[in-house]
């Protein structure tokens, strides 16, 4: 399934499998279930059933199952799985705005639209590409632990940002945000990369928060309260600003 092409007119084999579990939480997986076969063996079904359920979960949480990536230029598609929380006008974040040395244009102070997505502990936490390009900065800092839904949580909380631009200049800036219970945001790329669009880049352990800032003049196609997949959701069409109304039912 891998690489291999499908279209909307019905092109390609699909079917169900289990989600392989990334090589990161494999070895989370591993120290689970070696308390749970020791707790079961010391104390029994009553202590090992629970532990047994907690090794389930852990490799749950870092489950990387295959995703299909929309291939147009036109499309930028989300990083994360999880809930849109925050759309606003926002400026990109400042350590982004600044020439930092490396010869990659800073962006622009202007405000642009901002997609907040919360990750909850139960969604998928591989972080994928919105769009294909070299990675052009990848911005560690240190920061708080705060509530990943609060708006100020860009500003305060541990995160790293990631810029990456394409063959024909666009760029598109992300930034993975650690919450109150995430202590650890693990990149997959570095400055320079080639990647693709929904290609992994990166997962931040336990739940958090992702925000995808859109170039100029381009405007979200998903809704507040949405629930979106990374790697397959539309988030906006580049240079596009239509208005969407959605009902909850």
């Amino acid at each position: 399934m891998p690489g291999e092409i499908l279209d909307n007119q019905g092109r390609g084999e699909a079917s169900w499998s289990w989600p392989s579990v990334h090589p990161e939480g494999r070895k989370f997986g591993a120290i689970a279930g070696v308390v749970a076969l020791i707790g079961w063996i010391v104390f029994g079904p009553l202590v090992g059933l629970p532990l047994v359920l907690l090794t389930y979960c852990v490799l749950a949480f870092f489950r990387d199952p295959v995703r299909v990536t929309p291939q147009d230029d036109r499309y930028i598609v989300a990083p994360a799985d999880g809930l849109v929380t925050l759309i606003g006008k926002v400026s990109p974040p400042r350590e982004l705005t600044v020439e930092d040395g490396s010869g990659s244009l800073p962006m622009p102070t202007e405000p642009v639209t901002r997609i907040s997505i919360f990750m909850s502990v139960f969604d998928v936490h591989i972080n994928r590409s919105p769009i294909g390009g070299t990675v052009r900065r990848v911005i560690y800092i240190p920061g708080k632990f705060l509530n990943a839904d609060l708006d100020k949580a860009s500003e305060e909380n541990e995160r790293q940002h990631i810029l990456v631009e394409r063959g024909d200049g666009l760029r598109v800036c992300f930034t993975q945000i650690a919450g109150l219970v995430a202590r650890r945001i693990v990149p997959f790329v570095k400055p320079g990369d080639m990647i693709a669009s929904g290609q992994r880049i990166g997962l931040i352990r336990f739940g958090s928060r992702v925000d995808v800032y859109l170039p100029a003049g381009t405007e979200p196609k998903v809704l507040m309260g949405q629930r979106i997949v990374a790697g397959e959701t539309v988030l906006a069409e580049v240079a596009s600003a239509p208005v969407i109304e959605g009902i909850s039912q």
